[in-house]
């Protein structure tokens, strides 16, 4: 069973939109649960998203993810070099803003797209971004995940893929 790498907004849509700390109490026990089992981790840039808010949000990760949740993505730079010469080659179709924020080293979207690369077979990304291929201003997870041939899905298709319920 492949690993379910989470986005930001996996985390941030959920707590503000979806499923509030507060109110969707099983869906929270539930991340705790998969993340404690491993099945669910997620990257060190996407770590530096979640913790610059000081807020609810962070104070339950820092409470209830393992340590070891938040992997490094020292250990792809080659594949983050691959997901660089993507994205540089649709210079012609996206605007120079949205290129320069998807390769900003401190962004976490083309680090999580490399972290999933280097073992395509063995993790997912797991985003609620959707794909938008004619989109200028942006480029979104999902189409640069299936110019690679990395796997993604959203939040509902990983608990459905995992047999999850809460």
């Amino acid at each position: 069973m492949a690993v379910f790498v989470v986005d930001s907004n996996f985390f941030i849509e959920a707590h503000r939109i979806t499923y509030p700390l507060d109110i969707a109490i099983g869906f929270w026990n539930k991340v705790q649960k998969l993340a404690n089992a491993g099945a669910i981790v997620s990257i060190d840039k996407v770590k530096q998203e979640l913790y610059d808010r000081n807020d609810e949000l962070e104070a339950w990760c820092r409470a209830n993810l393992p340590e070891d949740f938040f992997k490094s993505t020292a250990e792809v730079m080659f594949e983050y070099g691959m997901v660089m010469t993507w994205a540089t080659s649709k210079s012609e179709h996206y605007l120079p803003y949205a290129l320069k924020e998807f390769l900003d080293a401190d962004e976490a979207d083309a680090f999580l797209v490399a972290f999933c690369l280097a073992d395509r077979s063995g993790r997912k990304v797991v985003t609620q971004e959707v794909s938008e291929p004619k989109r200028k201003s942006k480029v979104k997870i999902p189409d640069a995940c299936i110019a690679l041939n990395v796997s993604y899905v959203n939040t509902i298709e990983m608990f459905r893929l995992l047999g999850e319920t809460f």
